[in-house]
């Protein structure tokens, strides 16, 4: 006999559901504030200029298109956050090709013209910088 009545036993053991919900609610809420500040990092890094910048530096934002349209969502089903720029128009994907680099194609009336774009990173840039912060965020999350 240990001298505890079963509703006191009881209240000693961790309520599974409760933990899982705290700990769902906890992932939500750092992925989401990971998102914002990664985004709010990219969105600085985009200065407003008329000059072009140099490979390897973010890129010049001449219009504010770029800056105005990075998001991040929380995914409930991927349990992640999904941070970024939206496809701005149908016909170039403008966002990847400033991120890597890449050839394109482009027609010119008649002619074919293949232009070189150099990578003026954003996006990985600014989430190696905030990734640092990931662990203090964890930090005492769950309650």
């Amino acid at each position: 006999m240990i001298g505890m009545k079963l509703a006191q036993a009881k209240g000693l053991f961790f309520d599974r559901q409760v933990v899982t919900n705290a700990a769902d609610r906890a992932q939500r809420k750092v992925l989401s504030k990971f998102g914002a500040f990664v985004r709010q990092t990219a969105r600085t890094s985009i200065r407003k200029r008329k000059s072009i910048s140099e490979p390897g530096q973010p890129p010049s934002s001449h219009t504010g298109l770029l800056k105005r349209n990075i998001f991040f969502v929380f995914s409930p089903e991927t349990r992640s956050v999904v941070i970024g720029p939206i496809l701005l128009n149908q016909r170039t994907d403008a966002p990847r090709i400033l991120e890597h680099g890449d050839t394109v194609v482009r027609k010119k009336r008649t002619k074919r013209v293949r232009m070189k774009y150099r990578a003026r990173p954003f996006m990985g840039p600014a989430f190696e910088r905030e990734q640092q912060k990931l662990p203090a965020l964890w930090r005492n999350s769950v309650k």
